[in-house]
C-alpha cells in the first residue's frame, strides 16, 4: 500500500492500527538498533520530557534495545518474547515465541521484523501480527543486532560468523568467518558493512558478495558496534580506549584513553562535531570527534553500557544505577534524570513522540504524552 493510499485510508477511519501508524510515521521511526544502518544513534525526533507515558511488564530481563516503527514498539525479552506494543498506549498487539532473547535488538524493514535469540536462531515475523515468516539457525547464540540493507539481513553469531540472509526467505546469500565471536552490530554505508569483532579487527565486508575489502587492527576485543560519521568509524574497546578509523585511509586515526581503566561496552552516538559512549568507568563521555580530545564527562553511580542517543543538542543515555539521563550535548550539564528502580543495559529508543527503554527487572519505559496505560 502506497503512503498516499495509506493517508486516505487514515483520513477516513478505514485503516488498521498497523497501516494508519505506518502512515503517521512515515518519516519518523527507530527501525533498529542505533535508529540507522550507520549506527550514528542519532534520532530525527526531540526529545519528550522524562514524564511516563506507559509501563509494560515484559515478564523476564530486556538487555534488548527497542525499535520504534508504524505505531509499534517492538522489543526483545529474556521471558523468550518478541513483543509488539502499541506506541501511544502500551497495549500489547501481539508476542511471537523465541528463545531467550540477550542483546540482540529488533530490526523492522518492508514489513517484517527480525531478532536474533541466544539459541542461535534468527527469526523474521510479520510486524502487522506477528506471524512466522522464517528462521535461520547460526551454530550458536546471536547476541548481534540484524541490520537489513539492501535485501539482505546482516547478522553476527558467537560462532564467529557474521551471514548474509535473504531479507524475504531467510537463505543464506554468503557467509563470513572471523576469528573470533561477533558480539557486535554491523554499521553498513556505501555497501560496506563495518564489523567489529572479539579478533581485535575492524573489517570492512562487501555486502553483495560478502569479500573482504580491508580490515584495521583495533588492538583489543570489541563488544561496542561501530559509529559511522564522515568518513569515520568510532567505537570503544575493552583496552580502555575510544577509538576513530579513517575508512578512506584505513587506519586509526586517533585514540582516547581516560584516567580511569575501564572497558567501554557501550556504542558510541556521533552527532555535531561530538561522539558519545558510556564507560564501565561510571562516566559519559564526550569528545570532539575530529580529534578524540574530551569534552566533558557527566557521572553516573554505576557503569554505562547502555548506548546513548542524540537528539536536538540533547544526549539520552540510561546506567546501572537505574536511572535514565538527560545531558546537554554542549557541555554535559544534567537537565533530567527519571529513577526507573532497576538496573539498565539496553539502550533508549526514540521516535513517534516515544522515548522507550526496557529495564533488568523486566519494565519496557515509554516516556512522553500520557497514554492510556500511563501511572
Amino acid at each position: 500500500m502506497n503512503r498516499r493510499r495509506a493517508l486516505a485510508l487514515v483520513g477516513a477511519g478505514l485503516a488498521s492500527p498497523w497501516v494508519a501508524g505506518r502512515a503517521r510515521a512515515a518519516t519518523d521511526s527507530w527501525p533498529q538498533f542505533r535508529g540507522d544502518p550507520r549506527l550514528t544513534g542519532a534520532a530525527r525526533s526531540a526529545l519528550p520530557p522524562l514524564k511516563v507515558a506507559w509501563t509494560y511488564e515484559a515478564g523476564g530481563t530486556i538487555e534488548s534495545s527497542a525499535a520504534i516503527a508504524g505505531g509499534s514498539v517492538f522489543v526483545g525479552s529474556g521471558s523468550g518474547q518478541l513483543l509488539s506494543l502499541d506506541a501511544a498506549t502500551g497495549k500489547k498487539r501481539w508476542s511471537y515465541p523465541t528463545a531467550e532473547v540477550g542483546e540482540s535488538s529488533p530490526c523492522v524493514a518492508s514489513g517484517l521484523v527480525y531478532i536474533g535469540d541466544l539459541k542461535g536462531v534468527v527469526h523474521a515475523v510479520s510486524a502487522r501480527d506477528g506471524a512466522p515468516a522464517w528462521t535461520f539457525k547460526a551454530k550458536t547464540q546471536v547476541k548481534a543486532s540484524p541490520v537489513v540493507v539492501a535485501g539482505k539481513v546482516l547478522v553476527g553469531s558467537y560462532d564467529q560468523t557474521v551471514y548474509a540472509l535473504d531479507a524475504r526467505t531467510g537463505h543464506l546469500a554468503w557467509s563470513f568467518e572471523t576469528d573470533g565471536q561477533v558480539h557486535a552490530t554491523a554499521g553498513v554505508e556505501a555497501g560496506l558493512a563495518y564489523v567489529t569483532g572479539c579478533d581485535a579487527l575492524l573489517r570492512a565486508l562487501r555486502v553483495a558478495d560478502g569479500k573482504e575489502i580491508f580490515h584495521v587492527a583495533s588492538g583489543a576485543y570489541t563488544g561496542a558496534s561501530p559509529a559511522l560519521s564522515n568518513g569515520r568509524a568510532f567505537y570503544g574497546t575493552f583496552e580502555n580506549e575510544v577509538i576513530a578509523v579513517d575508512l578512506g585511509a584505513r587506519q586509526v586515526v586517533w585514540r582516547y584513553r581516560p584516567e580511569r581503566q575501564f572497558p567501554f561496552y557501550s556504542s558510541a552516538a556521533v552527532a555535531a562535531g561530538k561522539v558519545v559512549v558510556g564507560g564501565r568507568d561510571k562516566l559519559v563521555h564526550a569528545l570532539h570527534a575530529a580529534t578524540g580530545k574530551a569534552a566533558w564527562t557527566f557521572a553516573t553511580r554505576a557503569r554505562v553500557d547502555s548506548s546513548p542517543l542524540i537528539a536536538d543538542g540533547k544526549v539520552c543515555v540510561a546506567s546501572g544505577d537505574g536511572r535514565v539521563y538527560v545531558l546537554d550535548l554542549a557541555h554535559g550539564a544534567k537537565l533530567e534524570e527519571y529513577d526507573a528502580g532497576s538496573p539498565i543495559s539496553a539502550s533508549p529508543a526514540l521516535a513517534e513522540g516515544r522515548l522507550v527503554i526496557g529495564t533488568q527487572d523486566g519494565q519496557v519505559i515509554a516516556f512522553g504524552p500520557p497514554g492510556s496505560n500511563a501511572r
